[in-house]
Parts: C-alpha cells; sequence; structure tokens
C-alpha cells in the first residue's frame, strides 16, 4: 500500500510546477537587433553602387574614412557603375567622371554606395550634384530621405520626424567594401571589355 506522506508531497509538488505557455509573447517577440544576437553572422557578399531609393530613409558613415573620391565609368544604359585607378582615367578623357563614394545604409539594413558627383575642374556646379552631396552630408547625423525635383532642377531633402535609431555598421574596413562592390566592375586596363565597348571594338 503507498504511503500517504509520500503521495501528499508527490501531489503537491506537481500542484506546484508552473505551467508554461508556449504562446507567451514574453518567449516571442524579438527586437530588430535579433538577427545580430542570434548566433548566425550575414555575410555580406553584395554592395549596390546607387543614388537612395526616392522612399527610402537612409544614413551616411560618418567616418572620412569610409568615403573615397575616386574616377568611374557610368553606363547609363546597363545601370552600371565601373571603378577605374586614377593613373588609367587619366588616359580616358571624356570617358569617367569624378565622384565620391560615400558609404550609406537604409533603414533595412542594405548598404550601398552612394555616388556623388564632385565639381566640375572648371568650378562649374550643377544643383542636381550640389544638391545630392548636400543631402549625403546631412546625412551623416540624420536619417533623411532625397527625391528628385524635376521642376526644381534639383534634390529635395526630407528629414525623418521620428528620433529614429542609430543604424548598426557592418564590422568590415572600407577597402574591402570597396572590393565586395567592384569584384566584378574594375577596369584595370585598355583591353578591358568596357574600354573595348566604348571604343566600338565589340
Amino acid at each position: 500500500m503507498p504511503n500517504p506522506e509520500l503521495l501528499r508531497e508527490s501531489t503537491d509538488e506537481k500542484s506546484t510546477t508552473p505551467l508554461v505557455d508556449p504562446f507567451d509573447l514574453s518567449l516571442l517577440r524579438v527586437d530588430q537587433n535579433f538577427g545580430e544576437t542570434c548566433g548566425v553572422k550575414k555575410l555580406l557578399t553584395t554592395i549596390p553602387v546607387r543614388k537612395p531609393h526616392a522612399q527610402d530613409f537612409v544614413r551616411v558613415h560618418p567616418d572620412e574614412n569610409f568615403r573615397a573620391t575616386v574616377p568611374l565609368i557610368e553606363l547609363k544604359t546597363d545601370r552600371e557603375t565601373f571603378l577605374v585607378p586614377k593613373e588609367l582615367a587619366q588616359n580616358l578623357p571624356g570617358e569617367t567622371v569624378i565622384e565620391t563614394l560615400f558609404t550609406a545604409i537604409n533603414r533595412q539594413g542594405v548598404l550601398f554606395f552612394w555616388p556623388c558627383r564632385v565639381p566640375a575642374p572648371d568650378g562649374r556646379v550643377l544643383e542636381w550634384h550640389r544638391s545630392a552631396m548636400e543631402a549625403a552630408l546631412q546625412a551623416t547625423n540624420r536619417w533623411v530621405r532625397v527625391k528628385a525635383n524635376m521642376s526644381l532642377g534639383a534634390y529635395e531633402i526630407f528629414v525623418a520626424e521620428a528620433e529614429l535609431p542609430d543604424p548598426i555598421w557592418p564590422d568590415l574596413p572600407f577597402q574591402e567594401m570597396l572590393r565586395i562592390a567592384f569584384r566584378d566592375r574594375y577596369v584595370d586596363s585598355f583591353d578591358h571589355p568596357v574600354l573595348r565597348r566604348l571604343r566600338g571594338l565589340l
């Protein structure tokens, strides 16, 4: 016959054991940084080179070491941008443009290079270029949205009204970011397919 004292202790122990509700929201909800803390490291393999989308709020890396003024070849029809070493660019008059590549990121955490045209050697400044550069500099300390205004002939800058948190930047050197962005778009010689195409050889 079971010992009544042991039976009572066993029953009491079961009755005081808390039941866990699998749908308890405290066990389910995650914050926006969950991806950085869940033990999986995101591998950065693509960095677009483009202007911000008109409906995106973006930030620019505040460290000046995360930007560079470089020669680029822009293929408008293909919407592709190629990086050119300065020694080669000097021998390509009229084919390259000089732009500052800003390291930028949007609210969805997508990293990209934002190219902004620098003033021409003759000092002539277009409002499109000036306003784009101003927007990029404003974005170093606040979230901004940039939209082209064709009537104005310049970009309009909109500042986020809410106090949005600062972005989380990838732990990656700027040079490595350049390598990722231009790994297949680096014009290193006159025999490069892009230059052969521009010379009518392809």
